[in-house]
């Protein structure tokens, strides 16, 4: 299995490790709900160096990205993210990716850690004249999420983070080393650790995800750590974080057989542009399908990946994500059901074992401050 630069701190950290999409990553620390808790009210940080990261650059990269992604980003400006999906020609999810526009002509793509072979291939052969670069051994993240986030980063940080809105990044410098980022892509100098710092996160909360080289993330990692307000947060939190924000999970949510008029959100696919799959989504409006929907359980159970759920005792669908809330405390899912039943307040049934819990349809997201 692969490992991160961070594996040994995971290990000294007293991190429970498993595998995940080829990578022996932290579970949890000192427990999935007290992370979950901590994060939700002052800051954890998660080591997301798993995930891809693939710069795509040239003087068409705008446009060609465009025709790859449901959600363009050839009019974001310098410093802008945008979340999209990548179609298959049948229009089924190869997998949903941030694009970071990062400089003039330059985009850095994070697809998940599970494709990131497939994705790298696939821009390759659907692009041309364009330099696609696979950084993702070369780079680290450290995704600092929580509301006190941008106090702890700003600590460090040279860069005035107050400036930076939702899905805005920028280049930036840490103190206390001096230590070049990228330098041989993206000449320049400054005092400090170069990285790439974006307002973008995985939780719900007020967050930054840190991009420095391999050789900066122990001590970023550490730097971090200092003074205990910040703790060490893992997968398993990060996916109940997630769920209680109704945001896809990889290989879970949609695992190849899906559309993204299926899984949503709406505003993910921009249909007046033209992009690969979207002849397919233009048929696929016109017919029935099964979508995505958040179910919350009015009953004692946790719903399960793989759960049936009835509509009056009969299966109409199954769970694809589902967890104990921990701020909510009662069980949520995401899964799919035929369309009739997708409406706000859907009656519905989730198979717990052997009892058919009551479960209502609701809006996302499922945690609201």
């Amino acid at each position: 299995m692969k490992r991160t630069p961070l594996y040994q701190r995971h290990l000294a950290a007293g991190a429970r490790m498993v595998e995940f999409a080829g990578w022996e990553m932290p579970i949890q620390y000192s427990g999935i709900i007290e992370e979950h808790r901590h994060v939700r009210k002052r800051c954890g940080v998660f080591d997301v160096s798993h995930m891809g990261d693939l710069l795509v650059r040239g003087p068409q990269a705008a446009s060609q990205l465009d025709h790859l992604l449901t959600n363009p980003i050839g009019k974001a400006p310098v410093g802008k993210a945008v979340y999209g999906h990548l179609l298959s020609t049948d229009g089924q999810i190869i997998d949903d990716v941030i694009t970071y526009h990062i400089a003039d002509g330059a985009y850095l793509m994070v697809p998940n850690a599970a494709t990131v072979d497939r994705v790298r291939e696939w821009v390759r052969g659907n692009t041309r004249d364009l330099e696609v670069l696979d950084l993702s051994t070369r780079l680290a993240c450290l995704a600092v999420q929580g509301p006190l986030a941008e106090g702890v980063l700003q600590g460090m940080c040279s860069t005035d983070l107050s400036t930076l809105r939702r899905f805005q990044g920028r280049f930036a410098f840490l103190t206390g080393r001096n230590s070049p980022f990228l330098p041989d892509l993206f000449p320049g100098r400054g005092e400090g650790v170069g990285c790439y710092i974006a307002r973008t996160g995985y939780t719900g909360e007020d967050g930054f995800e840190v991009l420095v080289e391999d050789k900066d993330a122990g001590w970023l990692w550490d730097r971090l750590l200092e003074g205990g307000a910040v703790r060490p947060i893992g997968l398993g939190a990060r996916d109940t974080l997630r769920l209680e924000m109704g945001y896809l999970l990889s290989g879970t949510d949609f695992d190849g057989s899906q559309t993204s008029l299926q899984t949503g959100p709406p505003w993910v696919v921009k249909m007046d542009h033209p992009f690969i799959g979207r002849d397919v989504l233009i048929l696929q409006r016109e017919r029935k399908y099964d979508v995505l929907v958040a179910l919350r359980l009015e009953g004692r159970g946790v719903p399960r990946h793989g759960y049936a759920i009835l509509e009056a005792g009969r299966p109409v669908g199954k769970v694809t994500s589902g967890t104990m809330s921990p701020c909510l405390r009662t069980g949520i899912a995401l899964g799919y059901v035929p369309q009739r039943l997708a409406a706000v307040g859907t009656r519905l049934e989730v198979q717990v074992r052997d009892e058919a819990v009551p479960a209502r349809v609701v809006e996302l997201p499922f945690y609201r401050k």
